[in-house]
């Protein structure tokens, strides 16, 4: 446990940071590429604007605390649970984060341009995806990120890193739903089909 804590702070801090320089490296390079932005907030004020600001809230604090963790001894305020703070499970936090990492990255180059952060109303490019992982949940991408928030809780067990998890699932859940409901204005009939095959989640 001397060493591998110390490890898991220090990887912890490095792997938000590389997500969060990842996800706006790609954004930034569909934008450059396609001349559109592939995030979308929603209009002020609507469920998926509250999602996302949300979403963006606790995204953000995550990285601080993860960053500042690495040299400073934040887990008393953070209610960190001694209980659940054993390297097995620290350990099984880290794979879970990985798996979500991999999973979420193969499933964005799977959609390539068709992938999207949020409800786009603008552009009507994008294409209804029913093969590969799409043929088996309607939303692998967002049970992928709560493969991650469930590695990040494990990783981290504490008070902040619960609310965070409760949080996360809450929002996805209903960004889900918000997003199905798009896809059924567009798509209509053949995305009732495909509901009707498919499951939500798994």
């Amino acid at each position: 446990m001397d060493f591998i804590e110390p490890a898991i702070r220090a990887f912890l801090g490095v792997f938000f940071l590389m997500i969060g320089l990842q996800f706006a490296a790609r954004a930034l390079g569909l934008y450059s590429r396609l001349g559109f932005s592939h995030i979308n907030y929603g209009r002020a004020g609507t469920a998926p604007w509250w999602h996302r600001h949300t979403f963006n809230l606790f995204r953000a604090a995550i990285l601080l605390v993860c960053l500042a963790r690495i040299g400073v001894d934040l887990d008393p305020w953070l209610g960190v649970c001694p209980v659940l703070y054993q390297w097995p499970l620290l350990l099984t936090g880290v794979l879970l984060l990985l798996v979500s990492y991999t999973a979420v990255n193969y499933l964005q180059a799977y959609m390539h341009e068709d992938w999207r952060s949020g409800i786009d109303e603008t552009n009507g490019s994008g294409r209804l995806i029913t093969t590969g992982p799409f043929s088996r949940s309607r939303n692998p991408l967002f049970t992928g990120v709560i493969i991650g928030q469930l590695g990040f809780f494990l990783a981290l067990p504490s008070v902040f890193s619960l609310v965070c998890l409760v949080t996360g699932v809450l929002v996805i859940a209903r960004q889900a739903r918000e997003e199905e409901k798009a896809l059924a204005r567009r798509f209509g009939s053949v995305y009732e089909d495909y509901c009707a095959r498919v499951p939500r989640w798994l």
